[in-house]
Parts: C-alpha cells; structure tokens; sequence
C-alpha cells in the first residue's frame, strides 16, 4: 500500500483516517450548508468552522458533479477557479486543499494557483489528467468513472467500478474512489450495499482508498430516512464501518461529527497498526479469499496454489527489497499466500501458517526480526 503524503498529512496505512471537508462553490450543490460563493466568507468558514472541526483537507467544488445538471466547461469551472484561488489566499490555517475537477486545464491551473490535490470526479477521462499531475507531482484522487467527461461515476457493479479505476492506471500518488452514490440511474441502491460490503477489495489497487457515502440515499433508505437532513445518523454509523474496513479519507459535509467518529474508531478499533520505524506491519482486519483473490488479480501476481481459508491479513512496508524478497519465498515455502506491489509484501492465511512462517523467518536481519515481532505480537492477542 502506497502512503500518499501532502505536506505534513500522510495518507495510507498506518496512518489515521483523515476527514475531508466539503466547501462548494456552485449553486447546484444539493447541500446547501456547504455552499459558499464569497471566497472571504468561505475563508471564514475554513478558518473559524472547518479547520477547528477536525478538516484535515478541503475539497473546493467548482461545479456540481450531479448528473441531473448540464456539464459545465473547462472555461466556466476556470472562471469559478479565481474565486477558490482567493479562499486559498484569504485563509490563515495551514490546511491541504483540493479542488475537484474533470478538466486536465482546470487542474493545472489550479495546482499552480496552489492546490495540493486533484480530485478527478471522471477519472482520468481527460486523457491529459494524469500526465499532468504527474507532471506537477502532486496527489490525485481517481474517481469510477466511464471514459466519458459527462457521465462521472455511472458504472453499476463491482466489476465494473474495478475496469474503470484499472482502465488509464494510476499514479505513484493516486487515492481511488469507487464512486458510491446516485450517479447512474441503473445502480440501485442494492448496488451500492454490495460495494460497500466489499469495501476492502478496493485495496488491491495499493492506493489510499476514500469513501463519499455521507447523506447518500441507499444510506437513508436503510434507517427509513429519505429526506438529506434526517441522514446524519446513518452516515456516521457507516463512517465507522468505513474507517474499520481500510478507508483512509472520508469525504463529508459533517465534519465535527465525522472527525469525532474516526476518533473513536482509532482508539477502540482493532489494534491494528505496528509501527517499528522504518518498517511498518499492518494487521488487516476480516479480509476474505475473495478479496485476496481480487488483490492478487489486480496486482498481477498469482500464488501457485489455493488460499486456504485466510483468516488473518497482513501488510509489510518499507523493508529493503532484498529482505522482501526473502519473506516472500518464505512465506511460499509454508503455503502462506504472498503477493509484492509497489514494495509492499502482503500476506494472508490462518494463524497457524503464520506461525509456520516465522518459525523459518530468520532473526539475525533486524528488518525480518522487527517484523516477525510485530505479526508474533498479534497473533499473541489472537
């Protein structure tokens, strides 16, 4: 799993959840609370109500992503640019913003009035989007969407959520987004549970993975609260889930709440994460054969036998290639299916091949000793 950094905030594994705040400067937003066309009231807002909130970045919409309105142009998302550019001068916190787009220019512009993020409602549908934010460096986030800059997000199942974050790959520094919600007509809200179950799968990708699930419907519909101001309560009960379930972002236009919700989760949840610096293990919480299955498939590599019943999932970042190199065969040689992506060695199987796998692990390596601590520790608690 990649970490994504932005100035001091890292996103990834081992790291907290961060909350991303909603200011919007379009009328159409469907959420009024979060609409501020003046950039010095909306600096106020970041400064006096968003930042103390908890925001760790504030996402800048430019134009509403909804399909029931006209797409709008390249040319009147960089009219509306000016005046986010100016909340970014008038604000005092020091905070990450990102400005949500679908335009290779718009996002250009903006990184060079000073944004730090892209968020590519249309994932990369502008063909010119990711050279460019490789070309500038800079974190963006990749929405499911179809190759089609006036239909973000209208996909329907899983698998069709996975070909379009596949389809145009990813940077070294992309968060993925599978897209919930009311984009597309023929994704039901069933639709949407499903990929909410299956959450997790989404971590075969290696990115950082935010959710936008706040005040959503299939949400609302689930608790018998159809009206947008009676959702609140559902959307935190599935932030929580969230959070526990590998999202590193959450995205919402309730951020004291949503804040106060991923501190709880990080306090009580599963002691999951193993700092032992410079190698970092992470114990992934309810992974199934079927989202290992998925993250071998995505990441290329398939294990020369069947993954046995994996009960325990973990991931290993940051040891030198050699000794990577060396756990993987390791972990082969006592049928604990491995997989490599991006430097990152996850493992999964049942508490006893992992206890098999560190009886063979040599210690006379500090990195391979530190890890073998960090997973014997937690299988200890088990």
């Amino acid at each position: 799993m990649k970490t994504v950094k932005v100035g001091d905030l890292s996103i990834g594994d081992g790291h907290e959840s961060k909350v991303m705040s909603v200011l919007n400067m379009s009328e159409d937003s469907e959420y009024e609370s979060s609409v501020h066309i003046d950039a010095e009231k909306a600096a106020a807002v970041v400064d006096e109500e968003l930042v103390p909130a908890g925001a760790d970045i504030i996402d800048i919409g430019l134009q509403s992503a909804n399909p029931k309105y006209e797409t709008k142009s390249p040319e009147y998302e960089l009219e509306r640019l000016k005046a986010a550019a100016e909340v970014i001068d008038n604000v005092e916190s020091d905070t990450v913003f990102s400005i949500e787009t679908r335009y290779a220019e718009v996002a250009e512009e903006a990184i060079q009035k000073g944004f730090h993020i892209i968020n590519d409602v249309c994932g990369f549908a502008d063909p010119e989007m990711r050279p460019t934010c490789e070309a500038y460096d800079v974190p963006v986030i990749k929405m499911a969407s179809p190759p089609d800059l006036d239909r973000p997000g209208a996909l329907k199942t899983v698998d069709d959520v996975f070909e379009a974050l596949e389809r145009g790959g990813v940077t070294d520094r992309t968060i993925v987004d599978p897209a919930f919600g009311g984009w597309y007509d023929r994704k039901t809200y069933e639709d949407n549970r499903e990929m909410f179950r299956r959450l997790s799968e989404f971590r075969a990708f290696g990115c950082p993975i935010l959710t936008a699930t706040n005040r959503e419907d299939f949400l609302g519909d689930l608790a018998n609260q159809p009206e947008t101001e009676d959702q609140l309560a559902a959307s935190l009960a599935a932030a929580a889930l969230e959070v526990d379930r590998g999202a590193h972002v959450i995205r919402t236009h309730d951020t004291r709440e949503t804040y106060d919700v991923v501190q709880v989760v990080h306090a009580l949840g599963r002691e999951r994460i193993s700092r032992t610096n410079p190698v970092n293990v992470t114990e992934l919480s309810g992974v199934t054969r079927r989202e290992m299955r998925r993250h071998f498939s995505v990441s290329d590599r398939t294990v020369n036998h069947p993954a046995r019943a994996s009960s325990l999932t973990f991931s290993v970042e940051n040891l030198p290639d050699g000794a990577t190199d060396t756990a993987e065969k390791i972990a082969r040689l006592n049928d604990l299916p491995a997989a490599i992506s991006d430097g990152t060695l996850v493992l999964s199987g049942t508490p006893q091949t992992f206890v098999d796998f560190l009886d063979d692990l040599p210690t006379d390596d500090p990195e391979l000793a530190s890890v073998a601590d960090s997973i014997g520790a937690s299988l200890e608690r088990k």
